[in-house]
């Protein structure tokens, strides 16, 4: 699936780069409960670095994938 690398949207262009961070923060707010419920947290210093790390690895992979 190859998506533009920009979105008209009405008029508005748009940066498909948006989608994939979009995609991306999808992704985390699905993953979030199953790092808590699987108590991944404890192996890791800082939460809210590790899940901004993760964010820009998922944004990454989005943007190569799509």
């Amino acid at each position: 699936m190859e998506i533009p690398s920009v979105l008209d949207m009405d008029g508005l262009l748009v940066s498909s780069f948006l989608l994939h961070v979009g995609l991306a923060v999808v992704t985390m707010l699905a993953l979030r409960p199953l790092i808590a419920k699987t108590r991944l947290e404890r192996f890791v210093w800082n939460i809210p670095l590790a899940e901004f790390g993760l964010l820009i690895i998922l944004t990454g992979v989005y943007s190569l994938a799509l």
